[in-house]
């Protein structure tokens, strides 16, 4: 497949997504591997740039709307999946990440979109679910090897809580683990407040599903390094 078939099956992408009409994303994404695309290609060339695209528009703007970014992390998370296996050579893990909501916050339609973006750009994921305590946090992170937490707060009071980052970052100390991992936090909270991220005991946040990536790929860094 050409580079301009690349280029348009992209854009073709990109119009399901924001019409959210999922069997037609998936029949592109279908098409472009029976016309001699890889799956490498696929993944790298529309499902990572169809991700970013999406993630990246704003929805106070009316650019982008929830359902939209919801439809290509869903969309993301499925192809990824089950392009992987099929790649030439298996591609590098970046990191492993556990996510969850914090304790009290039962919304996990952001955590649903950072999920697809982490995913699509190859980092393994242990999705902990919605009202998630401080302890089980640490304790997948470490049974699982992870380098990064991540933690959703879509609530000041889940934000700022004592059942929250705060309390992970209290439980990491005790255990000598600070320097096996690092805290990322987003949400709603955070947006407003610049340095909130520092006070509830973060290494850093992401403003959006677009930006995590880049700032867990650093996270994971400092832990490797």
């Amino acid at each position: 497949m050409t580079v301009h078939s690349a280029d348009r099956a992209l854009e073709a992408y990109l119009k399901a997504l924001f019409d959210t009409d999922k069997p037609t994303a998936l029949r592109i994404v279908q098409n472009a591997l029976d016309g001699g695309m890889t799956p490498e290609k696929v993944v790298f060339d529309i499902i990572i740039p169809g991700m970013e695209r999406m993630v990246g528009g704003m929805i106070s703007d009316n650019l982008v709307t929830l359902s939209q970014h919801f439809l290509a992390a869903q969309i993301a998370e499925e192809v990824v999946d089950r392009l992987i296996p099929l790649f030439a050579s298996v591609p590098k893990i970046r990191g492993h990440v556990v996510i969850g909501t914090s304790h009290g916050d039962f919304h996990g339609l952001g955590k649903k979109i950072v999920i697809g973006c982490l995913r699509a750009s190859m980092f393994e994921i242990t999705d902990l679910g919605i009202n998630v305590n401080p302890e089980r946090f640490v304790d997948e992170a470490v049974a699982a090897g992870a380098e990064v937490i991540a933690i959703s707060s879509m609530m000041v009071h889940t934000a700022t809580g004592e059942f929250g980052a705060k309390q992970v970052r209290r439980i990491l100390k005790s255990r000598g683990l600070e320097g096996r991992l690092r805290i990322i936090v987003g949400g709603a909270p955070y947006r407003f407040h610049d340095n909130l991220f520092r006070e509830v005991g973060a290494d850093a946040w992401a403003d959006s599903a677009a930006e995590a990536p880049a700032v867990v790929a650093r996270l994971v860094r400092e832990v490797r390094s």
